[in-house]
Parts: C-alpha cells; sequence; structure tokens
C-alpha cells in the first residue's frame, strides 16, 4: 500500500460496456478522484481485457508459499524455479502489484446466475496465496442485479455474488467489515422485462439511491 500517494485499483468485470455495475463503480471512482486530486486511479477491465485461468504452474507457486509459510507479499517471487512457473509468475506479477499498491481496491460486478462473472474469479485467483492478509485496504463492491436480493427479499438465500466477496474479503484476505462496502443497483431486469414491469418504478429509486451512494462512499476517504 501506497505510503504516500493515496491508490484506487478500479476493476470492472461486467461483459457490457454501458452497465449499471459500471454507472454505479464510475461514480465511486469519480468521487473518489474528487476527493484525491493528486490520488493515482488505476483501471483494469477484466471484461476487455481477461486475466487467464489459473494453471498448475500457479498451483505449484503457492504450494511453495504454502509449504515455506512465506506471508510477505513481495517475497511471492522466491517461488518461481522453473520456466513455466516463470509465465505463470508474468501473469501474477503485475495483478499483485496493483493490488499491493492500493489504499482502495473498487469492484464494479454484475451478478450472474446467481454469482460473480467468470472473469472476476480469475482475477481473485491469480492474485489469492495462502495466509495472505489484505487487512489495512478499503474494499469497495459497486454491483447490479436483475432482480431484487437483499435481505428480506425471497431471493436473499441465493444471493452468491455479495455473500461470497464478503465471505471472502473477511476469511482470506482479513479485511474487516468495518473496511468494506457494499452499493448497488437492483431490479435492472424490470427495464426489459414485460414479466417485471410493474417493477420498473422501484428500479429506477434503487439505480438512484445507488448513485447517491457510490458518491458518499467514494468521497469517505
Amino acid at each position: 500500500m501506497s505510503a504516500t500517494t493515496p491508490t484506487l485499483l478500479h476493476l470492472d468485470a461486467s461483459a457490457r460496456r454501458r452497465s449499471f455495475s459500471r454507472e454505479v463503480g464510475d461514480a465511486v471512482a469519480d468521487a473518489w478522484r474528487a476527493a484525491h486530486p493528486d490520488g493515482r486511479h488505476l483501471h483494469r477491465d477484466l471484461a476487455i481485457t481477461p486475466v487467464p485461468q489459473i494453471g498448475e504452474a500457479w498451483t505449484e507457486l503457492c504450494d511453495y508459499v504454502l509449504e515455506h509459510q512465506i506471508t510477505d507479499i513481495s517475497r511471492y517471487g522466491e517461488a518461481v524455479r522453473t520456466e513455466a512457473q516463470s509465465a505463470a509468475w508474468a501473469i501474477v506479477e503485475p495483478l499483485l502489484n496493483e493490488l499491493v499498491a492500493a489504499d482502495t481496491v473498487l469492484i464494479a460486478t454484475p451478478m450472474y446466475n446467481f454469482g460473480i462473472p467468470a472473469s472476476l474469479k480469475a482475477w481473485i485467483d491469480q492474485v489469492t496465496f495462502p495466509k495472505m492478509s489484505l487487512a489495512g485496504r478499503r474494499f469497495v463492491v459497486a454491483h447490479a442485479r436483475g432482480g431484487a436480493y437483499g435481505p428480506g427479499t425471497p431471493r436473499h438465500p441465493v444471493d452468491h455474488q455479495e455473500r461470497y466477496l464478503r465471505d471472502f474479503f473477511t476469511g482470506h484476505f482479513a479485511v474487516p467489515e468495518s473496511d468494506m462496502a457494499f452499493v448497488g443497483t437492483e431490479l435492472v431486469n424490470a427495464r426489459i422485462d414485460p414479466g417485471l414491469a410493474k417493477l420498473r418504478e422501484a428500479h429506477e429509486v434503487s439505480r438512484s439511491a445507488a448513485r447517491t451512494a457510490a458518491r458518499k462512499i467514494g468521497a469517505d476517504r
């Protein structure tokens, strides 16, 4: 994490170039840049430039880190011993450098099939190693869902988007709940699905509230 320059790592995962998750994420990023005029905004579009799936050489790097109990992220490169591992590390290293440099990690993601896009999961797999702590960073998730999945809704039990990310950040990256924020737009399918037409107004209310909340989250620190 940068000691002097505030840094935002901004990830987009939607397959759509114009999407509601991007809209909410951009609202967070715009407010963050306004609050940090001297800050650094790193943007990675996981849909336009997908991160490869992990392969066997990556698992070997991971095994080495675990076997040697390496907890200092800057030492992960010590695991490279073969050409295949060097090729795997060439993918991992720039992704890790961006992540470690960030004070705030902004993930803009839609819900696909009750979960996160494969593009985002591939990024998570590449940057995740055993006993890895990212405590001290703030994680912001700007999301969009076709229906309503919040607490108290019938579909809340099948929300494997926010639930997965929240559990992962706390359970593996050791990020406290106080350093996480989730903000998003629901019921986006009401705009095109005739069967959900009666919910279009509720969608617009959700969309407006998400943009307002996103700007506040972006400006918070």
